[in-house]
């Protein structure tokens, strides 16, 4: 039987990162990747978030996912397969981004969602050498380094999707006592298009959103082990309809959940009570800037800075807690933004934060501006992390002011006195929302520590 690794990729420069998160959710693209592999392949799995990659192992095939930052990483892991003749399929974000600089390093190139894909794509490296380059809705384009890119030109149906192999998730690190493999995906897209996001560039443009039947959602969360379910959607609630039958099949289920959406999704006071009735515990809200001018030019003006408190009052009155993604670098940001931000995300009472740099990744309209202004300064996709560099010129503050400020804001919203000013304010979900926000604490205490360190030698 043919056997195929497929491996998860991190950047070392972005794990270390990520090194001292206690929370960290299990990735779901290889396993489901699994799911749709036929069963006469042989599948094994490496995250590296838990464990290194053995480039020393011989496969039939070696698949390979990653997202910007890590895909110079991930191009070293395809060299080392590749120069013992072990064929290197490469996916994800970057993959979709830059087809022509990923075919370089690789046999096959994925471009956008693999479901529609991945059996032709199996089948004809089973053929060797693959004599298929066009099927039904889709094409094979061969390159001058002979590599294929493969695309499709419709997007997937979420109907009758096979199942993740939950048993290809690992565990490890400090993740172990948080863990579960209760992730799930139950729709497809976003419906917003903000400057500095690569999601309505990842699918087909013409996409709406992609709806996975609310049974066979439920049928496969019911066959779950664990309590705790994580949707790995972009907005969940983006067509509430939807979301609101979700929530009423989940109800008896009586799990905790949490997930992703906006913050037009909290203004739905129905689905905020279908939500917390079926036990969702916290949704993660790209909040992203208290400065309102910044959130209307990255187009993302559905953000409105003075509803803020209201709605994070609304969702602690359910016992939602709210972590929200805090970015800092856009066009109006000054030097007065970390402090403005640290003292009213404090004063409103929020749960927890995402806090990172503005990320312009390729082929995103924040990229061609910036690009066109002579602002990129960096190109090194390692430092698109949204964590260690920053990567392109601020318009109001220098690269070393921003960065310098972002690691002050961190710091301070997780010092035992924020945390306790906004724990105090939300009194949501004590029990989990108190070790979460000292396990950042204790993560970014570290990193201050290594720096300090670091600056003494």
């Amino acid at each position: 039987m043919p056997s195929l690794h497929l491996i998860t990729a991190e950047d070392p420069l972005t794990l270390q990162a990520r090194s001292r998160e206690l929370i960290r959710f299990p990735q779901l693209t290889m396993p489901l990747l699994a799911g749709l592999t036929p069963p006469d392949w042989i599948v094994s799995h490496e995250d590296e978030i838990v464990t290194p990659v053995d480039t020393t192992r011989r496969y039939d095939l070696v698949g390979i996912t990653a997202a910007t930052p890590g895909a110079p990483h991930a191009y070293d892991l395809a060299r080392e397969f590749r120069n013992h003749n072990v064929p290197v399929a490469m996916g994800g974000p970057h993959a979709t981004l830059m087809p022509y600089e990923v075919a370089q390093h690789a046999d096959i190139v994925v471009v956008g969602e693999a479901e529609p894909l991945w059996r032709h794509i199996l089948r004809d490296e089973e053929r060797r050498p693959p004599g298929m380059h066009a099927f039904h809705s889709g094409t094979v384009e061969v390159t001058p380094q002979n590599s294929r890119i493969y695309r499709h030109a419709a997007p997937a149906s979420l109907e009758g999707l096979p199942r993740a192999r939950r048993e290809l998730i690992q565990h490890g690190g400090w993740n172990r006592w948080w863990a579960t493999k209760g992730a799930i995906i139950a729709t497809r897209g976003c419906p917003h298009k903000c400057d500095y996001c690569t999601i309505p560039h990842l699918y087909p443009r013409a996409q709406q959103m992609r709806l996975r039947p609310v049974p066979e959602v439920i049928a496969e969360i019911r066959s779950f082990r664990d309590k705790g379910v994580v949707f790995w959607d972009d907005n969940l609630a983006a067509v509430p309809a939807y979301a609101k039958e979700l929530c009423r099949q989940l109800k008896p289920l009586k799990r905790w959940w949490t997930s992703q959406t906006t913050m037009n999704s909290l203004r739905d006071q129905e689905f905020l009570q279908l939500a917390a009735a079926s036990g969702c515990k916290a949704l993660f809200v790209g909040l992203e800037s208290i400065d309102q001018q910044s959130l209307n030019q990255a187009q993302k003006g559905h953000n409105r800075v003075q509803d803020y408190r209201q709605l994070l009052n609304r969702c602690h009155d359910l016992g939602i807690a709210i972590q929200a993604g805090i970015i800092f670098g856009f066009e109006n940001d000054d030097l007065d933004i970390f402090k403005r931000t640290v003292d009213i995300f404090g004063d409103i009472g929020l749960d927890n934060a995402t806090i990172s740099l503005l990320v312009p990744y390729p082929g995103t309209p924040a990229y061609t501006m910036l690009e066109q202004q002579g602002r990129i300064i960096d190109k090194n996709w390692r430092h698109y992390n949204g964590k260690t560099h920053v990567v392109f010129r601020p318009r109001h503050m220098s690269p070393d002011q921003l960065l310098n400020g972002y690691e002050w804001a961190k710091t301070q919203f997780y010092s035992i006195s924020h945390i306790a000013r906004r724990l105090a304010k939300s009194r949501t979900g004590l029990w989990w929302n108190i070790p979460r926000n000292l396990g950042y604490h204790l993560g970014l205490r570290g990193e201050v520590l290594a720096r300090a360190a670091l600056h003494q030698a």
